[in-house]
């Protein structure tokens, strides 16, 4: 008896020693955050920021099999067995040409975890948040059945959630990746729907967390639901590898799953064609890699945001930090700027001696526009080319020949619009062919997936731009980047934005979805991931009492002024001005002003806001500083300190809302001023309005 229980206890050692975790810790540059690892039967983190409980323990893992044998199980995240673990501090920076600052600091502190089994997995603990990822060392392609990323709180914590809320052809994992927010708490989620990130916690006293992604490459983008046994908990969900597709969604634009596979992804994936094989390298030439052919790799960079004031949102370059560096070793013919745009206006040109519309002299009169005002490009949206050749089927009513030489006569460069599905055929005969032709990029839409062969796909269609020197407007997409390592992506829509005004409905006289209130989210959430193409520029501007959706004829939500602060506010390298040419002439004070805006910028500064209520940002490039507030229906006092203005004089041009604004919004009245470091503005704001400002250096 006493040798069994001898054996007995020894038997409980052995088990409990075989299930035991390794604990770690990783702290932030500043000490305050603090993510806790355990490596056991489970793999889990937590995080801490300066005494706060952020996330609780939470359980992350991939899980996949042999492509050959389906019975080989391979698991990374479970019976984990560390082997070393390494750690390291980075205090970098490195240079954005083509972004809202000029580089961007690169501070943390590294835990890398390497692991029995073939995977190692790295954490990073910024002052400003904290993530993780899977990197494999397998020999052998697998396939990913799934990967587990939990998100737990200790508490049900105030949200604002964007769903994925329509499921086009009946297909759950289709969608534009265009939301507005639910504000509510965790516990009141949809249990049936997908979130998009970045996806926001309240966590109370001003502090919030942002669960987002970074770095996807050739993987599936992450989705969330929420933990339907707690419900204080989120879960990534991922959209299984499409088995077959079919020519559908909006005007049969779309190629859209039918059928799906029992898994995620395939590393490494298997490619078509001899655009699939292959990559762009940093001398700028496409050619055949090894690398992506191989199990070897990392995976994307799982987020969790850790902010104390909403302003460090405003201003956050989380995303480029974790996204891959740049591939394109020659980024000078990378010309950002702004565009003149026929869609969201439907080509509505008056006082010309032709019958505007799509036709070879509309888009003449849209670049003598350009021309006048400084804008650099126009682009050629939906209607030059038909639904299955961009090749062939061209419309007989535009020649691109003669429209491209009168844009270069002008200095105007034209891009045209792309369905996704047509970009995907063809893509290096037809980039080959509109760039000898010189066409300077394509707007390519509907996209409207974000699965592993979707996110294989964009690559390639950036790589070969990159390789024809075109620019890139992905639409049906959100940022997650790849705009980084191909910064000739130079915007994503992923965005509720201007075009929605068209069809806004009315319900008991006012419309059904508060623009202005979004207008003064997505800069805080959405624009986390990147740059934006909300389409800016409304000169028709209504109080929520006037306005009405009327597609022909469309107007904004909110003031005049509401819509030039989106210039400086919103981050998009190619910024649209949406409305028609003639409208723009008839204000032309207004058109001068964002005219001159630019659209990226070497430093930026957020001044003050409140995600949801306000917000203020200062950006500058070169000696000029623009500034820009904008409120939600709320009307509003705030104060615009000027201490960042460097030493002397300097002569400020300003809009603000007109006294009777709330009224009519297209009042405004501009002045010009001589302010300093040592003034503070008083800016007022009405319902839905705006402020906007540029500030120079006086000459000595």
């Amino acid at each position: 008896m006493k040798n069994i229980i001898i054996q007995t206890i020894c038997l409980l050692f052995v088990c409990l020693g075989s299930v035991r975790a390794q604990q770690y810790q990783l702290a932030s540059p500043d000490g305050k955050l603090i993510i806790t690892v355990d490596a056991g039967a489970t793999l889990s983190w937590q995080i801490q920021q300066d005494g706060t409980t952020v996330l609780q323990p939470s359980t992350i893992a991939m899980y996949g099999v042999d492509v050959k044998n389906t019975k080989k199980e391979i698991t990374f995240g479970e019976n984990v067995k560390v082997t070393k673990a390494e750690r390291k501090s980075v205090e970098s920076s490195f240079p954005t040409p083509i972004y809202k600052k000029a580089s961007v600091k690169d501070v943390y502190n590294q835990l890398t975890l390497k692991c029995r089994g073939g995977y190692n997995v790295q954490f990073r603990a910024y002052d400003d948040g904290a993530a993780y990822r899977f990197v494999s060392e397998q020999s052998k392609p697998f396939i990913v059945k799934n990967e587990k990323a939990d998100f737990n709180f200790d508490s049900d914590y105030r949200t604002l959630v964007p769903y994925v809320n329509d499921n086009r052809n009946g297909e759950r994992y289709c969608y534009s990746f265009e939301s507005y927010y639910d504000d509510a708490p965790l516990s009141k989620m949809y249990s049936d729907s997908l979130a998009i990130t970045p996806l926001m916690i309240d966590l109370g006293k001003g502090k919030k967390a942002v669960i987002m992604e970074a770095g996807v490459e050739d993987y599936p983008g992450m989705f969330l639901t929420i933990n339907s046994q707690t419900r204080q908990g989120l879960q990534a969900a991922f959209a299984p590898y499409p088995l077959e597709e079919v020519i559908g969604g909006h005007n049969r634009l779309n190629l859209v799953p039918t059928k799906r596979a029992d898994y995620i992804a395939r590393i490494p994936n298997q490619l078509n064609g001899d655009l699939g094989k292959t990559q762009l390298l940093a001398s700028g030439e496409l050619q055949t890699t090894s690398e992506i052919n191989s199990a070897r790799r990392s995976f994307p960079w799982r987020i969790v945001l850790v902010t104390t004031n909403d302003t460090q949102l405003a201003d956050n370059d989380m995303t480029q930090r974790l996204a891959p560096a740049c591939r394109i070793k020659d980024t000078s013919w990378i010309k950002p700027g702004k565009v003149a745009w026929d869609w969201w206006n439907t080509c509505n040109i008056t006082g010309v001696d032709f019958k505007a519309g799509m036709n070879t002299p509309t888009y003449k009169a849209y670049i003598d526009f350009a021309a006048a005002n400084g804008l650099e490009y126009i682009i050629i949206d939906e209607g030059w080319s038909g639904k299955e050749s961009m090749l062939e089927e061209l419309n007989p009513d535009i020649n691109l020949e003669e429209i491209v030489a009168y844009g270069k006569q002008k200095g105007v460069g034209v891009i045209l619009w792309a369905s996704w599905r047509n970009s995907a055929k063809d893509t290096e005969a037809v980039f080959n062919h509109y760039a000898t032709m010189g066409i300077k990029g394509f707007k390519i839409d509907f996209f409207d997936r974000d699965d592993q062969p979707l996110a294989t796909s964009v690559e390639q269609i950036a790589a070969c731009a990159a390789k024809h020197q075109l620019l890139l407007d992905l639409h049906g997409l959100k940022p997650y980047g790849i705009q980084r390592a191909y910064p000739n992506i130079l915007n994503f829509e992923g965005v509720k934005g201007l075009e929605n005004a068209k069809w806004e409905p009315i319900v008991n006289g006012v419309p059904l979805h508060d623009f202005p209130r979004y207008d003064v989210t997505a800069p805080y959430l959405r624009m986390l991931a990147g740059p934006m193409d909300y389409t800016p520029g409304a000169m028709m501007n209504a109080t929520r009492e006037t306005f009405r959706g009327i597609n022909d004829h469309p107007m904004s939500q909110g003031t005049r002024v509401h819509q030039m602060a989106m210039y400086t506010v919103f981050e998009a390298p190619l910024q649209m001005l949406a409305d028609s040419p003639s409208k723009y002439m008839k204000e032309q004070e207004c058109t001068d002003f964002i005219a001159k805006v630019p659209t990226t910028f070497d430093e930026t500064i957020a001044l003050n806001g409140e995600i949801g209520e306000y917000i203020t940002l200062a950006r500058r490039k070169g000696d000029t500083w623009h500034i820009a507030s904008m409120t939600n229906w709320t009307p509003r006092n705030c104060t615009i300190d000027l201490s960042f203005l460097g030493e002397g004089d300097y002569t400020a041009e300003i809009f603000s809302d007109g006294i009777n604004a709330n009224r009519d919004a297209m009042d405004y009245k501009k002045e010009m001023r001589t302010v300093s470091s040592s003034n503070k503005l008083n800016v007022q704001m009405s319902p839905g309005g705006g402020w906007t400002a540029r500030i120079n250096k006086k000459n000595k």
